[in-house]
């Protein structure tokens, strides 16, 4: 049985920050040493992280990986490798794909695919549509995460508009809902009127004008009314303004049946970065004010936003031309999405305790993932070592993403991920893939 100590690290987890070692045996957490307290069994291997964080890997419950049938622009062996590099050892993959997961066979070829492909721990989403309700009780909630329901138009088309499909989606099943929630109506009503002003494309700086704070809003509102007439687990993703923030409750997240999480590029970006960043930073829901992202920042800290995820959605760069009708929507993110938020931290906007509760600990707890999230003896060696005060550049050479560009190509990072240990084994170590190995699929706890 191999051990590995990590000694020397500060270690983050649970809201507190300690000096100490973490001992591996195999694939698990056998020990956690604090101060300098020594193990007494002895180690095939010592790794002294001296300087460097030891956090949870992180939990990305929001990612679209593309596989199968749009592997031209990513695909999950890929993607799977950029997020080991950014410190990400667990994700959870959208239905948006071709075919689309929103079947039993469609399902069982993803998780073959993930099984096949993935370097980290996965777990894939079921999509609902406006008919397939009557599947949801042959779903093994041990195994599916949670069901996508798209109640705005984006990539795929996988939209559910009707009132009645709605309400057999939320009251027929007990898993986590994960919701896109952008108003189709208003949508479609703000795109006729600029296309009547502009033709078949309009100026980029319209995106967040069309996919507006109101269609954002009587879109979740109306999903809140939902979820609370059946009672049902809702989680609203990629939450973009600060309207939407008042649907949401102050209460310990073991308290919460609706939950919101906040995309680390609505947390970066503002309308503004359309002028020198363009359709790289288009996604919907689209990059609003900077008064949207000051109020998101300060729902992370007060608690209405439960998690922080990345809605990884990698185009083509010629797939990003044009404008707020033509470009398509959606930018490569977890490979930088750590770092990017342990930038917070230097700004003295997140504690780096706080980054590790939404990346980490909270998605571990909203899905109730079987022991991840959390450093504590017995659950499984999913780690990241970062190292503060170690500059770098993003370029194109360091991207692994398929699509290989960022809209953070050029930046400057104070912060570097040198270890992604993903159950006990070193998959990601200072710029070198295990490209060998292959992550486990997450089991639930329901």
């Amino acid at each position: 049985m191999k051990r590995i100590l990590i000694e020397n690290a500060v270690i983050i987890n649970e809201g507190r920050k300690v000096l100490g070692s973490v001992v591996i045996e195999d694939e698990k957490i056998a020990e956690i040493l604090v101060g300098d307290q020594k193990t007494v069994v002895p180690c095939d291997e010592i790794i002294d992280a001296t300087g460097c964080y030891l956090l949870p890997g992180v939990i990305d419950e929001h990612v679209h990986f593309r596989d199968p049938g749009l592997t031209h622009k990513a695909d999950i062996t890929t993607e799977s490798r950029a997020a080991a590099a950014g410190g990400v050892t667990s994700i959870m993959d959208m239905p948006n794909t071709n075919p689309q997961t929103t079947t039993l066979e469609a399902l069982n070829e993803k998780f073959i695919l993930l099984a096949e492909k993935s370097a980290i721990n996965y777990s894939c989403y079921f999509g609902a549509t406006n008919n397939n309700y009557t599947q949801f009780d042959q779903l093994d909630k041990h195994r599916v995460c949670g069901v996508k329901l798209f109640m705005g138009s984006s990539t795929g088309n996988m939209l559910v508009d009707r009132l009645a499909s709605l309400r057999n989606i939320f009251g027929g099943t007990d898993l986590l809902i994960a919701a896109h929630c952008e108003d189709q109506g208003i949508i479609k009503e703000n795109t006729d009127k600029y296309k009547k002003e502009y033709g078949d494309d309009a100026p980029l700086e319209l995106h967040p004008v069309i996919r507006s704070e109101e269609a954002c809003y009587h879109s979740s509102e109306l999903a809140v009314q939902l979820a609370k007439e059946a009672n049902a687990r809702l989680h609203i993703m990629h939450i973009s303004t600060a309207k939407e923030l008042s649907l949401f409750e102050k209460l310990p997240l073991a308290q919460k049946r609706i939950t919101a999480e906040a995309c680390v590029s609505h947390l970066l970006f503002t309308e503004e970065d359309y002028q020198t960043l363009g359709a790289r930073i288009k996604c919907n829901p689209a990059i609003k004010t900077a008064e949207d992202r000051k109020a998101l920042q300060e729902a992370v800290n007060s608690g209405l936003i439960d998690a922080i995820a990345t809605d990884h959605a990698p185009h083509l760069l010629s797939e990003k031309e044009g404008g707020a009708l033509k470009a398509m929507s959606g930018m490569p993110m977890i490979q930088f999405s750590l770092v990017s938020m342990l930038e917070f931290v230097d700004k003295g906007i997140f504690t780096i305790e706080k980054v590790v509760e939404k990346m980490c600990h909270a998605p571990a707890q909203m899905y109730e993932i079987q022991k991840r999230g959390f450093i504590r003896k017995g659950y499984f060696a999913d780690f990241v070592l970062v190292r503060p005060g170690s500059e770098w550049t993003v370029t194109t050479d360091c991207i692994l993403s398929k699509c290989k560009w960022s809209p953070l190509e050029g930046h400057t990072f104070n912060w570097k991920v040198e270890k992604t240990f993903v159950n006990g084994h070193l998959l990601y170590n200072n710029g070198i893939i295990d490209e060998e190995y292959r992550g486990q699929e997450l089991f639930f706890e329901r």
